[in-house]
Order: structure tokens, then C-alpha cells, then sequence
């Protein structure tokens, strides 16, 4: 997958999923299970039974892009949670899909710019030797 644009959200449904269920399907269980506007531009990832098979509903450019994944060994991380839904960011995904457990490791502490800070360099004119 492509880097996700900043404050892009991903939500995991921890539900098992039915992975014959098409754009139209996976739309509806954004709607209600997950209870999410699918038309965000934010990722909606569904599971199927034996966790080896993803698919990633997503909103782009004027339509809907689906994105699946089947491992053929192996199974994606088991995620425990209360809610029907989890809430990642793109680096957590990228790990949960490399087979990386989300609740054995916590990322360190890194320097994250304010998206509202702007850097502003000097302006100089150039003079052209004439």
C-alpha cells in the first residue's frame, strides 16, 4: 500500500467478516457495525475467520478501491478489544499486516511536527552579473 496522507485513520473491525462480501457489503458493515461515514477517505480493514485473509475499504478520487491480502501462511495478529472496532494509524497497520503483534510492542516516542507550523526561509535576491 501507498504512504497514507497525514491524519488518515485506520479502523480494524475485530469482527470476523464474511469475505465474499463485495463493495457493497463492506459499505453497509461500515455503516453499521463500525458505525463510520465510508466516504471519509479513512481505511475500514475486515477479517475473515481464520485471520488469513484482509480486505481494506477505502474512499478515493470519486469511488470506492478495495484492497485485499491472503497469506498463504501464517495469520494476521489477534487484536482483544471491548468494541467491534479498533483504531490504528498507518505505521500500526503496515506492522499488524507484516504479522507484528500491535500488543507486544509500543512505538518510542518520536518528534512529530505541528501540522499548523510553517518554516519560512529568507528570501534573497540573486543578482546576474550583467
Amino acid at each position: 500500500m501507498a504512504l497514507l496522507p497525514h491524519g488518515t485513520k485506520v479502523f480494524l473491525c475485530t469482527r470476523v467478516t464474511d469475505m465474499r462480501l463485495g463493495f457493497n457489503g463492506l459499505i453497509g458493515l461500515t455503516r453499521t457495525l463500525l458505525e463510520q461515514d465510508p466516504q471519509s477517505g479513512d481505511l475500514f480493514v475486515f477479517v475473515n475467520r481464520r485471520a488469513d485473509y484482509a480486505k481494506v475499504l477505502y474512499f478515493a478520487r470519486g469511488g470506492f478501491c478495495l484492497w485485499a491480502k491472503r497469506l498463504e501462511q501464517g495469520c494476521f495478529a489477534k487484536i482483544t478489544s471491548n468494541n467491534c472496532v479498533v483504531v490504528l494509524n498507518d505505521t500500526q497497520l503496515m506492522m499488524w499486516l507484516d504479522g507484528i503483534g500491535l500488543d507486544q510492542r509500543r512505538q518510542q516516542k518520536r518528534y512529530n511536527k505541528s501540522p499548523h507550523y510553517r518554516y519560512h526561509t529568507p528570501v534573497t535576491e540573486v543578482e546576474s552579473a550583467a
